[in-house]
């Protein structure tokens, strides 16, 4: 149990450091500039981390915070930030390129067995030949979802941390799951509205990505020390946050880290710039009413607490037997 422990710890952060090099590779390329190599040394923060948990830990995480999960968003986050702003910039410089949006191109990645004897040199210039023809934004919505699938399937791949359940990590997967596919739907949808004249609208997409993908190193929407079931007596004595902790935390991201965030820049992508299509219009209302559901959630859980302690502090008197 140890052992597999172990090698868990190092195959997860062996993929966080392998997607974040595959970024940084990207980016030497696009950019044709050999010192953006120097990326790579924010992998170190990781593989320190990595020593000393493996050390101290034996691999495992912590309960309320991941730092190999942070820490690989710090590697990969700078690279997507780069490509992301090339391509805004070179958009109409880019020459014609090929999508991976069907099976016909898809095949453009197997090897043509009908040129005869090929060395592996051979098969590995074809391949990098190909790869160099694909799409930068295709390129760019790769990275994003495998990112997204990597942050899942890593922190499932994790060792617990001391005070997790299997049941509050499969809660919390499923929460990783439907936030990825809110980050990655906001990141395509949105940058497709940016037109050539509003670059400014990039560093605001990307802003509130970034600050979006910080839900998934801490684990307050989940884990929680205490259970919901208290007593009369025992609510008496905790405040609504001890409480309640868990459930305001998932408010607090629903309205300051996801859904409100992605309200403000949908509304201004209309507003200010002057985009608007039915998707766009779908969305802000979808972002809209999880505002609005979560705020009357909040005061749900004020009346409920309110009215707990009130009835904890006025008992109801007892029945006294008639003499």
């Amino acid at each position: 149990m140890a052992l597999c422990k172990f090698m868990c710890a190092i195959i997860t952060r062996g993929l966080f450091i392998l997607v974040s090099l595959i970024g940084v590779g990207r980016v030497t390329l696009v950019k044709h500039d050999p010192n953006y190599w120097f990326l790579t040394l924010l992998f170190l923060p990781l593989v320190a981390e990595m020593i000393i948990t493996l050390k101290r830990r034996r691999g495992e995480d912590y309960k309320w915070f991941s730092p190999p999960i942070f820490l690989f968003l710090i590697s990969i986050i700078p690279s997507i930030w780069i490509l992301e702003l090339d391509h805004q910039q070179n958009k109409v410089e880019e020459p014609k390129c090929n999508k991976l949006d069907s099976l016909e191109n898809l095949k453009m990645f197997t090897p043509n067995t009908t040129q005869g004897n090929m060395t592996y040199q051979d098969y590995l210039r074809i391949f990098n030949q190909t790869i160099s023809t694909v799409c930068a934004n295709t390129w760019m919505l790769a990275l994003h979802q495998i990112v997204l699938i990597l942050l899942i399937v890593g922190k499932w791949l994790l060792p617990l941390g001391g005070g997790i359940t299997r049941d509050q990590l499969s809660q919390l997967l499923l929460i990783f799951v439907g936030t990825a596919a809110d980050i990655l739907e906001f990141t395509s949808e949105t940058m497709s509205d940016v037109k050539e004249t509003i670059n400014q609208l990039v560093y605001i997409i990307l802003a509130v990505w970034t600050w979006s993908m910080l839900q998934f190193p801490f684990h307050l929407a989940v884990v929680n020390d205490k259970s919901d079931s208290e007593d009369v007596e025992a609510a008496q004595k905790v405040s609504l946050l001890t409480k309640h902790r868990t459930d305001i935390w998932s408010i607090v991201e629903a309205l300051f880290i996801q859904d409100g965030p992605f309200l403000v820049v949908r509304l201004t992508v209309m507003t200010y710039f002057k985009v608007f299509h039915q998707m766009l219009c779908f969305f802000a209302i979808k972002n809209f009413l999880v505002v609005i559901l979560n705020f009357y959630r909040l005061v749900v859980i004020c009346q409920d607490f309110r009215s707990t302690n009130s009835r904890a502090k006025c008992p109801e008197p007892e029945d006294v037997p008639l003499e």
